[in-house]
């Protein structure tokens, strides 16, 4: 008997969790899952003195980290359960400085390949209860499959 959505729902959840928890870099940013669905993720992360620039904007390097995180486990979300997800190339455009309190970076898939997958990305600061886009990305990720030591 085939799986009901519900079901395939769930684990894909519970896949894309157990991948998030191995991400050394998620942990140390701080951040955390908000949304897992079927073609889109959401990560979001609270500022931290630790990973600002010298005007105490979120550094470029951690909204590039966080916004590629969320890229590839949407894109991970539409790929066959044995497969690993690789970025293989993104582009950022940085809209606005990272100045606030808490920033949500959203991975949503544009087109789904076997091989290939294409995803956009935009994060968002959250500055006093007002949410700013602070910048897009657009990656493209591989699905990869059979192979030695590669799984989520």
């Amino acid at each position: 008997m085939p799986a009901s959505p519900t079901t395939e729902t769930a684990d894909l959840v519970t896949r894309v969790k157990q991948s998030f928890a191995l991400q050394g870099a998620m942990q140390t940013l701080g951040a955390e899952l908000t949304r897992i669905e079927p073609g889109a993720v959401d990560i979001c992360l609270d500022w931290a003195q630790g990973l600002t620039q010298q005007h105490g904007f979120l550094h470029a390097g951690m909204v590039s980290t966080a916004l590629d995180s969320a890229c590839g486990y949407a894109g991970l979300t539409q790929m066959p359960a044995d497969a690993a997800v690789l970025t293989i190339e993104f582009k950022i455009n940085l809209l606005a400085p990272a100045k606030g309190q808490r920033f949500r970076m959203e991975g949503r898939v544009i087109k789904p390949g076997r091989t290939i997958t294409v995803t956009e990305g935009r994060a968002y600061a959250i500055d006093n209860g007002q949410e700013k886009l602070i910048a897009t990305m657009g990656c493209t990720l591989m699905c990869l499959q059979n192979r030695a030591g590669l799984n989520n």
